[in-house]
């Protein structure tokens, strides 16, 4: 349903008439996904590639070209900072931290991977995300989390920051 939302917007931003924005909606949808195997919970954040470059200059006043990045090992700095300040997960009332594996463009999006390592079954998910917030009012952060086979998904609108999950 997600990808099938974001390909909507990429052909209505495409094709659409409006000389503004590429895409109408400003939209991220995070999935976290816990691997019973490897006790790990896998992360993957999918944002628009245009909002992403302008939230980073803002935030950073810094120069940030996702497609030809003149310093990557900066680059990818400023993604793992900026990510974990922004998409914050508590599992079972417990803060976590998100370890930065890394990203890849796919079309006019962007892919950002983190991980959660040794970890036991969360019964909770708590989230924080105020993704893009200090970009755009109309900001809609989209989340997926999946445990043992069951998955759960919210949407926040701006301004709302909070979800929580219960797999009790």
């Amino acid at each position: 349903m997600a990808l099938a939302l974001y390909k909507w917007l990429f052909v209505v931003g495409l094709f659409s008439n409006n000389p503004a924005p590429v895409h109408p909606f400003f939209v991220t949808v995070s999935e976290l996904n816990y691997n019973a195997t490897d006790k790990t919970l896998e992360i993957s954040c999918k944002v628009f590639t245009d909002d992403f470059e302008t939230t980073l200059k803002n935030a950073t006043k810094y120069p940030v070209d996702l497609y030809k990045p003149k310093d990557s090992a900066k680059l990818e700095n400023l993604i793992s900072t900026y990510i974990q300040k922004h998409l914050q997960i508590k599992l079972d009332g417990k803060p976590v931290k998100m370890e930065y594996v890394g990203h890849e463009i796919e079309e006019q999006s962007t892919w950002n991977y983190f991980q959660v390592t040794n970890i036991g079954v969360p019964k909770k998910v708590e989230i924080f995300n105020d993704l893009f917030h200090e970009s755009f009012d109309k900001q809609i952060n989209i989340m997926h989390v999946t445990i043992n086979g069951n998955r759960k998904s919210l949407k926040l609108d701006y301004p709302s920051t909070d979800a929580k999950f219960d797999f009790q």
